[in-house]
């Protein structure tokens, strides 16, 4: 009678700890497309523009266009998956010479505009840890 019990509650626990790992499986699939989504609504990569820390403006990086920043003293402009600072109204403008982003994480900074445009979404670098 004493097997029986302790395979009994061999069976629970068996039970108990597949159900903790669906119910992890399920929670991160869940997130992982949770952030998927919070990028650009539609999919794809975006820039996200923050001025002064504060999310001012999110633009699809598949839509071309120019986009006027921070009351005008910023231009990005967006074209072919790619994004850039063509205009600015700062005494060095760093973040004209910043280059073309189009990879999850990159950024273009305007410091003395407090201006930050990041990408989200995009395709990885591929580069895990730096050295």
């Amino acid at each position: 009678m004493k097997e029986a019990d302790n395979k009994k509650k061999r069976l629970l626990d068996l039970m108990l700890i597949g159900g903790v790992l669906i119910l992890a499986a399920v929670l991160l699939l869940v997130f992982v497309l949770n952030r998927r989504g919070e990028a650009n609504p539609s999919g794809g990569a975006c820039a996200v523009v923050r001025i002064d820390g504060e999310e001012a403006a999110r633009y699809p990086m598949s839509k071309n266009g120019n986009f006027p920043l921070n009351g005008g003293t910023n231009t990005l402009v967006i074209e072919n998956g790619y994004a850039w600072m063509t205009d600015s109204e700062c005494p060095d403008k760093i973040c004209e010479h910043m280059g073309k982003i189009h990879m999850n994480g990159q950024l273009i900074v305007c410091l003395p505009n407090g201006v930050i445009v990041t990408v989200e979404g995009g395709e990885d670098s591929g580069v895990d840890i730096f050295g």
